[in-house]
């Protein structure tokens, strides 16, 4: 397992790093976007009306890409109060516990995201002219990425390695 784990760690490095400048890029978009209607609403006196729908979706996208580059760099959300009180081996459970829901969470979000737009995809976002199932890729994809990096780190945790986060500070210093 740890040569197989050694061998795909790039892999979600750079899946992981792509997914970070992708989120980069929708954010700098999206403030770009915002600033054209502003002005173009306050200048101009014409705001255009796609610019709001497409402000929300390129935001989805890199809030889903973010959550899940948080979860494989161990940056996110979590209560470890008690989990630093207990022994190192109550603390491996509980981290195994914990990645593995967080694994299942995922492929919920994606699985239920994807039934969302199957059931959505014959209807249209009205000024973008796009299916509305395409409103629910960026948590199809969020979902998947998400149990995928937690996978990892639930693997890493098993077999005693560091934890992707340790690797992917260690590349990028």
């Amino acid at each position: 397992m740890r040569n197989f784990m050694q061998a795909i760690r790039p892999v979600l490095s750079m899946i992981s790093r792509s997914s970070l400048w992708i989120a980069g890029i929708g954010m700098v978009s999206m403030t770009l976007i915002v600033g054209w209607q502003v002005f173009s609403r306050y200048i101009l006196n014409d705001s255009p009306s796609w610019s709001e729908p497409l402000s929300l979706y390129l935001m989805s996208w890199f809030i889903m890409l973010g959550a899940a580059v948080g979860v494989r760099e161990s940056v996110h959300l979590g209560l470890d109060v008690v989990r630093y009180i207990m022994p190192p081996a109550i603390q491996r459970a509980m981290d195994l516990l914990s990645l593995g829901l967080i694994v299942l969470f995922g492929i919920g979000m994606a699985y239920y995201s994807s039934l969302l737009a199957i059931g959505t995809w014959t209807a249209r976002i009205p000024v973008l002219g796009w299916p509305g199932g395409t409103d629910f890729f960026p948590m199809i994809v969020g979902g998947a990425m998400i149990s995928i990096f937690s996978l990892e780190r639930f693997i890493d945790v098993a077999i005693g390695e560091e934890i992707a986060a340790d690797v992917l500070v260690q590349e990028a210093a």
